[in-house]
C-alpha cells in the first residue's frame, strides 16, 4: 500500500513537471470580464482534447499543457463570437488575454459538446466519454469517476452530499423510486452526457417561487446510435465455490424512441450480486414527493414487519437472487406522458452469527449463541403514473404504486442459557400508495397547487418460538433460562418445549391533502399561503399464546396465573388528525434569498383499546421556520435553515398488550405517550469551481428533541429475558453532526479529503432509571486516484473513524478506532483486455486492543476483441483471500457483545456477455 501511494505521488509530480501553463483574462468589447467562458485546447498532432477550463468571476483562465507542443485554442461564450488561435509551448508559461465580440452564432454549442464538464444554471453536464478509459461496463462505473459525484456504501448516488432523488433517461423516468436499477444496469457505452440537475423540481410553474436546493436528479442523454434501436447486453456465467455450484443469468435490454421507451432487466444468480435488497424493495416507489415544503408534522405509520437481514456479500454466507423488471414510458401526444413498471423480486439468503454476550448484571450468566438463519422474501411491485400538461398553466399528475410480499424466516439457535431454540416467522404484507396533484397558473400573479396522497398498508406477521424445557427442574436455582419469564407470563411449565405463538395485524389508512396558493408580489418576492389536513387511522391487533406438547392451545387463567387477557392481546385503534394553515414569504435581495414562514396546527390524537377510548390529546401549536440562501456565484452558495417539528408515534407504541420481539425480549406499549417536538438547525455550503477544478461541500446539523419517545427496559437481576415499554423522556435529547468534503483535480489526478463529526446525547431508561448515553464520533477519509484514458488507473482511499461512548448504566467508557485502507485498480490494455481489482483492509481496535481484522480482495479479467465487439469473456474472483467471517463489538442497554458474522466464501466464476 505504501509503495503504491508513493508511486501515485511520483506520477503527480512527473506530470506537473512536464507541463507549462497558458493563462490570461477573457473580457467583452467594453472591458467587462466574462465568467464561465469555455476554454478548450486541442493537440494539433493527435487532434484530441489536451486540456479544458473555465473563466472565474474576474475572467481569468488557465490551462495546463505539455511542453514543446502545438495546440489549437478555442474560447467561447454564449452570445459572443468565439476566439480561435494557435500556440506552440516551450518551457515557459504563456500569458494571452482575449477580447470577445458580440455575436449570435452557435459556435459555442459545438465547443461545449467537447467539454468534459460544463455548467448551465443549476445543471452540471458531464461528457461521459471524457471520463472513460474502456474498463467501464455500467453507468455506475462512470459515475464513480465524475468530480463532485459519489456512490456510497449502500449503492446510492450522492451529489455534494445529497442523495440523488431519481434518474431519468432522455427525460423519461427510469424505474422511479430507486436509482440503483439505473446505475447498475444501464450500459456505459450508451451514455453520452450525464446531466446533474440541482435544485430539481418537476413542475416548471413552481420553479420561480420555491427553493429546491435539497433535491437532486440525474438525466442521462443517450448516444445517437442508441435511439430507435434495441441496445443492452445479456450475461451468463457459471462457477464453483466450496459448498455449491454457481450460476448467473442477467439480460438487460433497452429501447428508446421519442414517443415510447421499454426497459427489461432480469437477474438470476447465487453469487451475492444483489441489485435490489429487501430494504430497497420496501422503500421502492415510496412514490409521493411533495412539490411544496414540509409543514412541520411527522407521523409514523406502524410497521410490524419481519426483521430481515439486508443481505450482502459482507454479512451473509448464502444469497440467491431473482429479479424480473419491466419499465415503460409512452407519450401519445405532446401533452400526455404515461410511465410505469412491474417488478418481481425474490431474495433468499442464509446467515450464521456467533454472539458472545456479557450482561451488565453479574448475577446473570454470560451467554454464548450460535445462530443459523434462513430467510426468503418474494415481492411484487407496480407503479403507473400519468402527467398531463394541457399548457404551461395547467399540469395534472396521478400516480399509483403498490407492493405485495410473501416473506418467511427461520432461526436455529444453539444457546448456552436457553439450549436449543427454533424461531419461525412469516408475513404477507402489502402497501398501496396513490397521489394526485394539480398545478394551475391563473395569471402571472397567481399560482395554485393542490396535492393529495393516500396510503393503505397492511402487515400480518405470525411468530413462533420453540424453546427446550426440562419440566423437572422448575424449582431449582439453576433452572432453564426461560423458566422465570415463563412463570411471569403465566405459561404451562410442565411441557418439554415452550412453544410460543403470536399473531399480529397492523392496518394503516392515511390521507394527506393540502392546497398551496402563490401570490407573486414582484420579480423578487412572493407569498405562499397553505392549508391542509392529515387524517390517519391505525389498527393493531395481536394475540400471544402457548401451544402445549399435545397440540392444544393453552390460555392462562388470570385468577390463578395472575395474567389477564388484556395483557396477552391487543385490540387498539389509533386516530390522528392535523388541520393546519400557514404562510411563507420569499424575498430576493442581492445575493440573498430569505424565506420566513409559520404554520398554525390543530392536533387531535386518541387511542381506543379493547373497545374503550383510553387516551385523548387535543392541542394547538405554532411552528415557525426560516431559510436563507446566499448565492455567492453560480455554483457557490450557503444555506441556513431552521424548522420546528412535531413528531407523533404509531399504534404499536401505544398498544398495552405483550408483544414478543424475540424469545428473550418482550415489549408492551404505553397508552399515554405524548408527541415529541424538535428544533432543527442546518447550515450547508457548496461550491463547484471549474476554474480551480475544485468541489467543496460542508454542512452542520443540530437537533434538540423534547419529550422524545424512549424505551424503558425492565431487567431482573439473574435473568437473561428482558421486557420493555415506551416512555416520554423527561430530558431533552441532543444531536450535533458536521461533515465536509473537498475534491480537486490536478490534470488526470483526482484527489479528495473529507471528515465528519457527531455528538449525540440520549437517555436510556433501565428499570425506570434514566441513564445518560453520550457518543462522540469523528472520522476522516482521503482519496487520490488517476483518470487516464490510455493508461492503467489506480485509486487509493484511507478511512479512519473514532468513537467514544460513555453510558452511566454500564459505568464504562468505550473507545473504538477503525482503520480502513483500500485500493482500486482498473486498466484497459491492447484495446481488448480489461483488468479490474479492489482490495480493502479493516482493523477495529477497542480501548487500545485490536479486536478484529479482515481483508477482502476481488478481481476481474475480461477479454473482447475490440470496443465494438459483440462478445466478451470474463473471469471473476470474489473474496479471493477466502476471508471467512467479520467481527464487531456492540454495546447495548443491558449487555455488551462480540458478534462474529460469516460471509460469502471465495467465488470463482466464468461469464460470457453478448452486447446488442
Amino acid at each position: 500500500m505504501k509503495k503504491l501511494l508513493l508511486l501515485t505521488i511520483f506520477m503527480v509530480t512527473l506530470i506537473s513537471n512536464a507541463q507549462v501553463q497558458l493563462k490570461g483574462v477573457v473580457k467583452d468589447s467594453i472591458g467587462e470580464p466574462l465568467e464561465m467562458a469555455n476554454v478548450l485546447a486541442i493537440n494539433k498532432v493527435t487532434k484530441k482534447m489536451a486540456s479544458y477550463g473555465f473563466t472565474d468571476a474576474k475572467g481569468n483562465y488557465k490551462l495546463d499543457l505539455e511542453k514543446n507542443s502545438t495546440f489549437e485554442i478555442k474560447i467561447s461564450y454564449i452570445g459572443f463570437k468565439s476566439a480561435d488561435f494557435e500556440i506552440t509551448t516551450t518551457t515557459e508559461d504563456i500569458v494571452k488575454n482575449i477580447t470577445l465580440k458580440e455575436d449570435n452564432s452557435l459556435d459555442e454549442i459545438t465547443i461545449v459538446s467537447k467539454m468534459p464538464v460544463t455548467i448551465k444554471g443549476d445543471t452540471i453536464i458531464y461528457n461521459a466519454d471524457s471520463f472513460k478509459n474502456g474498463s467501464e461496463r455500467k453507468l455506475e462505473d462512470v459515475l464513480k469517476k465524475l468530480p463532485g459525484v459519489e456512490v456510497n456504501d449502500q449503492g446510492q448516488i450522492e451529489v455534494e452530499g445529497k442523495v440523488v432523488e431519481k434518474i431519468m433517461v432522455d427525460g423519461k423516468e427510469f424505474f422511479s423510486g430507486d436509482t440503483k436499477l439505473a446505475s447498475k444496469n444501464i450500459p456505459s457505452n450508451a451514455v453520452d452526457k450525464i446531466q446533474v440537475l440541482r435544485n430539481y423540481g418537476n413542475v416548471s410553474q413552481l420553479s420561480g417561487v420555491q427553493n429546491n436546493q435539497d433535491r437532486v436528479a440525474i438525466n442521462i442523454k443517450l448516444k445517437e446510435g442508441k435511439k430507435n434501436f434495441w441496445f443492452g447486453d445479456v450475461t451468463a456465467g457459471v462457477g464453483n465455490s466450496p459448498d455449491t455450484e454457481l450460476y448467473l443469468f442477467q439480460p438487460k435490454l433497452f429501447y428508446y424512441t421519442p414517443k415510447y421507451t421499454i426497459n427489461i432487466i432480469g437477474d438470476l444468480n447465487n453469487l451475492g450480486d444483489v441489485v435490489l435488497s429487501r430494504r430497497d424493495v420496501r422503500g421502492f416507489s415510496g412514490g409521493f414527493v411533495t412539490q411544496s415544503p414540509s409543514n412541520g408534522t411527522n407521523i409514523n405509520l406502524a410497521s410490524a414487519g419481519i426483521g430481515f437481514l439486508n443481505a450482502g456479500a459482507r454479512n451473509a454466507n448464502r444469497i440467491e437472487t431473482r429479479l424480473s423488471a419491466f419499465n415503460f414510458s409512452y407519450s401519445p401526444n405532446k401533452k400526455l406522458d404515461l410511465t410505469g413498471f412491474l417488478i418481481w423480486s425474490s431474495n433468499s439468503n442464509g446467515q450464521r452469527n456467533i454472539n458472545d454476550i456479557d450482561y451488565i448484571d453479574p448475577a446473570t450468566p454470560d451467554e454464548f449463541r450460535d445462530t443459523e438463519t434462513s430467510q426468503t422474501s418474494n415481492t411484487g411491485l407496480f407503479r403507473f403514473g400519468a402527467v398531463y400538461k394541457k399548457n404551461f398553466s395547467n399540469q395534472l399528475n396521478y400516480n399509483i404504486s403498490g407492493r405485495f410480499s410473501n416473506e418467511f424466516t427461520t432461526e436455529n439457535v444453539d444457546s448456552r442459557l436457553f439450549s436449543d431454540v427454533t424461531e419461525t416467522e412469516r408475513a404477507t404484507p402489502y402497501t398501496i400508495n396513490q397521489d394526485f396533484s394539480y398545478f394551475y397558473t391563473a395569471n402571472e400573479k397567481n399560482i395554485f397547487a393542490l396535492e393529495v396522497t393516500h396510503v393503505l398498508q397492511d402487515e400480518d406477521p405470525f411468530y413462533v418460538a420453540a424453546l427446550e424445557n426440562n419440566p423437572n427442574n422448575n424449582n431449582d436455582v439453576d433452572n432453564d433460562g426461560f423458566d422465570d419469564a415463563a412463570d411471569d407470563l403465566g405459561l404451562d411449565r410442565t411441557n418439554m418445549f415452550y412453544t410460543l405463538e403470536q399473531d399480529r395485524k397492523v392496518k394503516s389508512n392515511q390521507l394527506d391533502a393540502k392546497l398551496d396558493y402563490y401570490y407573486i408580489l414582484n420579480g423578487k418576492s412572493n407569498l405562499n399561503f397553505v392549508a391542509g389536513t392529515i387524517l390517519s387511522k391505525q389498527n393493531f391487533n395481536s394475540r400471544f399464546f402457548q401451544i402445549l406438547d399435545n397440540g392444544n392451545e393453552f390460555n392462562p387463567n388470570p385468577d390463578i396465573d395472575g395474567i389477564d387477557d388484556e395483557q396477552i392481546t391487543n385490540d387498539t385503534e389509533y386516530n390522528f388528525t392535523d388541520i393546519y394553515a400557514g404562510v411563507r414569504y420569499r424575498l430576493k435581495s442581492g445575493i440573498f434569498t430569505f424565506t420566513p414562514g409559520v404554520t398554525f396546527h390543530s392536533y387531535n390524537s386518541n387511542n381506543t383499546q379493547y373497545g374503550t377510548e383510553f387516551f385523548k390529546d387535543t392541542f394547538e401549536e405554532i411552528l415557525p421556520e426560516f431559510e436563507a440562501v446566499a448565492q455567492f456565484k453560480r455554483s457557490e452558495s450557503l444555506t441556513l435553515t431552521y424548522k420546528k417539528q412535531i413528531n407523533f408515534t404509531d399504534v404499536t407504541q401505544v398498544a398495552r398488550g405483550i408483544v414478543a420481539n424475540d424469545y428473550d425480549s418482550f415489549f408492551a406499549g404505553n397508552a399515554e405517550l405524548l408527541n415529541s417536538n424538535s428544533h432543527n438547525l442546518r447550515l450547508f455550503y457548496r461550491s463547484f469551481n471549474l476554474f480551480n477544478n475544485t468541489n467543496v461541500f460542508a454542512f452542520v446539523n443540530y437537533r434538540k428533541t423534547a419529550d422524545q419517545v424512549n424505551r424503558n427496559t425492565i431487567f431482573v437481576p439473574g435473568s437473561a429475558v428482558s421486557t420493555a415499554t415506551s416512555i416520554n423522556s423527561p430530558l431533552d435529547n441532543e444531536n450535533l453532526s458536521a461533515s465536509f468534503n473537498a475534491g480537486k483535480r490536478f490534470g488526470k489526478i483526482q484527489t479528495s479529503i473529507g471528515g465528519n463529526f457527531s455528538y449525540g446525547k440520549t437517555y436510556q431508561f433501565l428499570n425506570s432509571n434514566a441513564n445518560t448515553n453520550e457518543v462522540y464520533a469523528r472520522g476522516f477519509n482521503t482519496r487520490i486516484g488517476t483518470n487516464f484514458t490510455k493508461a492503467p488507473n489506480v485509486s487509493l482511499r484511507y478511512r479512519i473513524s473514532f468513537s467514544d461512548q460513555s453510558n452511566t448504566a454500564r459505568n464504562v467508557d468505550v473507545k473504538t478506532v477503525n482503520h480502513s485502507p483500500s485500493i482500486d485498480f482498473d486498466a484497459y490494455l491492447w484495446n481488448s483486455v480489461t483488468l479490474t481489482s479492489d482490495f480493502s483492509f479493516t482493523e477495529q481496535r477497542q480501548n487500545g486492543s485490536a479486536t478484529n481484522t479482515f481483508s477482502i480482495w476481488n478481481a476481474k479479467l475480461a477479454y473482447r476483441k475490440d470496443k465494438d465487439a459483440k462478445w466478451e469473456y470474463e473471469l471473476v474472483g470474489n473474496n479471493l483471500l477466502a476471508t471467512g467471517s467479520e467481527a464487531s463489538i456492540s454495546q447495548g442497554t443491558i449487555s455488551s457483545s462480540i458478534n462474529e458474522r460469516f460471509i460469502l466464501p471465495r467465488f470463482i466464476s466464468f461469464r460470457v456477455r453478448y452486447q446488442l
